[in-house]
């Protein structure tokens, strides 16, 4: 776009030479005729220089050029599927961070009477067509709940710029009444839908017959008193998981800030006692001269935060050896955590020597089967992972195909900041552990007696802002017999 940008600008540039010379030509109209050389200059101006002119094929050229560059790169660029992901991304902010959407199209991360939760060194702002395509998004899925809100602001942008026209724009005032009020019908608003539908074909397309039918239709249905009431909306539920309900701060009554600090307020104070901070040996000598830095997070379940856990140069390695490899999370959520880059301990001596702080730290088995190889996961806009056990419910889960047990413990590294949100919420035991970069998260899955940590449900809260990097290792029952006996207590 710059080359043709540039090449275009030069193009105009001896295009305006040319009308400045003919206007000077034609200050006289007279002496044009009158004087022969300046009527031959005219007749082949219009005979010949002007054609050339408007068919000019450097013009050609330069649109060639632009076309060709685009069809280099079009395999790269993002696809319909992409967009559809982001503005799913930019819903489920706007839910579980409870974000207004008329302060997100703004570059606005808000909730109404509270500090921003993210403040942009650069605030970008949603257009009118940016507003309509994610409610489009929502609309095509029958998801008004959504639709509605962003196709209200959609249309209050482009009421502002009526009659304007934007080069990237590709709807209009007229497409985002048309959407809005069908959307307002579907949810039992046949007063605005009419309202909607009237301003559309007053101001869009008087003859559209479609709108028009529409318009009776309405008009009959709030005459004979037959049309559905208002209701209030309701957010659409995923019906992958009945367990994201507690997740939602909106459904579940767990108040959206619990979703962003390490510790809600009310822990119990039996559990307060135990949390602390400590440097940790764990008996190993390899780590004697460089103690764990422990933060007890939480006593049941048990979480622990080891702070420094790896440099920033392990983790830049981390993330390089990973990168070409990694597939992103499922679009809308993955109800288990299987999208990401496997990395064997041969892969790299960085590897092979957090596999080393690991069983130090932990005091437990990682060498295969025991433990499994060192996932890397990234998360982009919106990206997020629906709550889900690490460890397996049921025995016919695949994990034991791998024939050493369940899923013991899981360290879970965080290999990279982000500005905001990306929490890990441990939903029934209602606390959040934020991204601290280069903290490793620990925490046991099943209990001694073997049985699952019902506690341990946890989420990865929508990414805010930022980019977020995490490694997974999980750590299995066989090899672990001595080193983490079961408990004279059976329901321990």
């Amino acid at each position: 776009l710059r080359s043709y940008l540039r090449d275009e600008s030069a193009r105009l540039r001896l295009l305006r030479r040319f009308y400045e010379k003919v206007q000077a030509l034609h200050q006289d109209p007279k002496a044009s005729v009158d004087n022969p050389l300046l009527a031959f200059s005219l007749i082949k101006r219009l005979h010949s220089d002007w054609p050339n002119v408007i068919y000019s094929d450097e013009a050609t050229r330069n649109t060639q050029a632009l076309h060709a560059g685009l069809r280099e790169v079009e395999q790269e660029l993002p696809g319909a599927e992409d967009l559809e992901g982001a503005a799913r991304a930019l819903m489920r902010l706007q839910d579980v961070y409870a974000l207004s959407v008329k302060g997100l199209a703004s570059g606005v991360f808000q909730r109404a009477g509270q500090p921003p939760l993210y403040s942009p060194g650069r605030r970008a702002s949603l257009s009118a067509d940016d507003c309509f395509h994610v409610g489009k998004v929502a609309y095509d899925t029958g998801d008004y709940y959504h639709s509605i809100a962003w196709l209200e602001e959609a249309v209050s942008l482009f009421r502002l710029s009526y009659g304007s026209w934007n080069l990237e724009d590709r709807s209009s005032l007229e497409d985002a009444l048309d959407h809005l009020a069908f959307s307002y019908f579907m949810a039992g608003n046949i007063s605005h839908a009419l309202s909607l539908s009237r301003e559309f074909l007053r101001y869009a397309d008087p003859r559209n017959q479609r709108v028009s039918r529409n318009v009776a239709k309405y008009k009959k249905l709030l005459e004979t008193g037959t049309g559905a009431s208002a209701r209030p909306l309701q957010r659409p539920n995923s019906p992958r998981l009945q367990s994201r309900l507690p997740w939602s701060p909106s459904s579940s009554g767990v108040p959206p800030h619990t979703l962003l600090g390490p510790l809600p307020p009310q822990a119990a104070p039996e559990q307060l006692l135990h949390l602390g901070c400590s440097y940790e040996t764990n008996g190993s000598p390899f780590l004697l001269l460089q103690p764990a830095k422990k933060e007890m997070v939480r006593s049941q379940p048990h979480v622990a935060l080891y702070h420094d856990f790896i440099t920033d140069a392990e983790a830049e390695t981390i993330k390089g050896l990973a990168g070409p490899w990694v597939s992103p999370p499922c679009p809308q959520g993955c109800p288990f955590p299987a999208a990401g880059a496997w990395l064997k301990d041969t892969a790299d001596p960085v590897v092979r020597a957090l596999e080393r702080r690991m069983a130090a730290l932990t005091g437990l088995d990682l060498r295969p089967p025991y433990a499994e190889h060192l996932q890397v996961v990234n998360y982009g806009l919106g990206g997020h992972y629906e709550p889900h056990f690490d460890h397996a419910t049921s025995t016919k889960s695949p994990l034991y195909r791998m024939k050493s047990g369940n899923r013991i413990a899981t360290i879970m590294i965080y290999l990279s900041a982000v500005e905001a949100g990306g929490s890990t919420a441990f939903i029934y035991a209602n606390f959040s552990v934020p991204v601290v970069k280069n903290a490793a998260l620990f925490w046991w899955n099943l209990r001694r007696n073997g049985n699952g940590d019902g506690d341990t449900l946890h989420a990865g809260c929508p990414v805010l802002a930022g980019d977020k990097w995490v490694a997974n290792k999980w750590i299995h029952e066989h090899g672990q017999e001595f080193r983490r006996p079961c408990s004279a207590d059976p329901q321990d």
